[in-house]
Parts: structure tokens; sequence; C-alpha cells
């Protein structure tokens, strides 16, 4: 795909919102483990704020998925990322991960999710990330259902292109991420599952690395962030010394999801 204004690279910086949600999908016992729980809370307590402050002095919007779960219970913090002029995407209801035993799940977790987003804000998304960034072929042919235009969970590019579904008939455009573009990767543990969190040096080093890369090849760089973790103070200075490398150069496109996907979905139709 070509880029507006005769741009090399996108980046389009994107947050996966799961705030408490995420600690209770797959372990509903942390419902009583309040320090558990408060991991995610700090992603709305003070990731948000922070984040959305550092993109308000940027001048630049992002594309925020958003359980239906957080939508009903950090109300305030939805508004106020909708209010900023960022773009709402869908992230699941209660951020259950995608089964393809569990097609009812999958069903319950789309719907619930847009049902909160339209109630509480009038918001009907066009993107979708699937909780645990898996998807199935049920998932995918649900979602082209639901009149989604993109989803943003698959591995397998770097440039945007279109699903074709099980029966042969087009589906959502993905736009691809990866796990070293992911914050999680780098800067989680878990009592339960302790992994190194690894400083700023490190994590830098791979995003500008993998940045440089991907606009010589004149792709889409789509970082994925988790209020929660980057929303930690170190982690903000990573942020901010990526978006600040980045505008050295002058043809790159800050974009959301929704404008790269409407951006190639008319090139296919031109």
């Amino acid at each position: 795909m070509t880029f507006p204004g005769g741009k090399r690279c996108a980046v389009c910086l994107t947050f996966d919102f799961d705030a408490e949600s995420l600690w209770l999908a797959r372990e509903p016992e942390n419902a009583g483990k309040l320090a558990t729980l408060s991991q995610g809370r700090y992603g709305a307590k003070v990731g948000i704020p922070k984040i959305l402050e550092l993109l308000r002095a940027d001048g630049l919007k992002g594309t925020f998925f958003t359980p239906g779960w957080t939508v009903d219970n950090h109300p305030d913090k939805v508004e106020a990322i909708v209010r900023d002029g960022h773009e709402l995407g869908h992230h699941g209801y209660v951020h259950y991960w995608p089964d393809p035993a569990q097609e009812g799940q999958m069903l319950d977790e789309v719907d619930r999710g847009l049902e909160a987003m339209q109630r509480r804000f009038g918001v009907k998304p066009v993107g979708y990330r699937p909780p645990g960034s898996e998807s199935t072929h049920y998932l995918l042919e649900l979602l082209t259902q639901r009149g989604f235009l993109y989803n943003s969970c698959f591995k397998d590019d770097i440039h945007p292109y279109r699903h074709v579904l099980r029966d042969g008939s087009p589906g959502l455009i993905e736009l691809p991420e990866h796990p070293s573009l992911d914050d999680w990767s780098y800067g989680t543990s878990h009592l339960r599952f302790p992994r190194p969190i690894f400083g700023t040096d490190h994590v830098l080093g791979i995003w500008q690395d993998e940045f440089r890369v991907i606009r010589e090849w004149g792709g889409v760089y789509v970082l994925v962030m988790h209020p929660q973790v980057t929303g930690r103070p170190m982690r903000m200075e990573i942020l901010r010394r990526f978006i600040a490398f980045t505008r050295q150069f002058d043809d790159v496109w800050y974009a959301t999801g929704q404008e790269i996907a409407e951006a190639f979905a008319a090139q296919e139709q031109s």
C-alpha cells in the first residue's frame, strides 16, 4: 500500500486498555485478590491520564482497544479518550481469549462489548483486537458479519492485507502486529508466571531497530501498549523517547488503525 502525502511508512500507536479485566478473565479467583487487581487498576488510574497527556503534547492520535468491562467500570477514563479524539477499538468484553471450541463465548464477547460502547458513548467501533491477540475462523466471520472494518492480531506481515474467509469471500482488513513491538513482552511479571523485566535501552533499541527496517520496507509499524505497563514511569519515558526518535524522519505517517484501514480499502477500490 502507499501512504498519504508520499509518506514512506506508517506508525500506529495502539493501547489495549484492559484495566482489571485482564486479571479476571482467565483467573476469576482474582476477584478477591486486591493487590493483583491493582495492577490493572493502575492502567486506568495513572496510565491513561499520563498517556493522554503525552499524546496531547505531541499532537498524536492513538487507537485504544478497550474491553466492554473497562467501558462499564472506568467510563470516565474512556470518555477522556473519546473526548481527546482518539479511536476507540473493540477488545472483547471481559478479555476472554478466543477458543475455537467456545463459539458462544466469542459471540458474547463481541456483542456485549458492542452494546457497552453504544450504550455509554454512542460509538460503533470499526477495529477489533481479540483478547490475547488470538483469533479463529469463526471470529473472523463473526466480525465481518458485524460490520467491522479491520482486525489487528496476526503476525504474518508488516503490510496490511485483506483476510479471505473459509467460503472464499473477503473478510476484514488485517493490521499485523508482533510481540517484539508489544510492551507486555518486556514490562510485566507475575508471581505465578515470573519473567524478567527489561530496561529502557533494551526495549528502545528493539523498537528503534524494528522501526528503521519497517520504514525501509515501506510497512506499517503497529506498536502495542497497555496502560498498566507503558503507564509506568520508566515506560512512559521509553514511549516519549521512541516518538522523539521517529520524529527525526519527515516521511512517517502517524495514523490510527481506522485511518490506515480506510486508506487501504480506498486503494483496493481504485
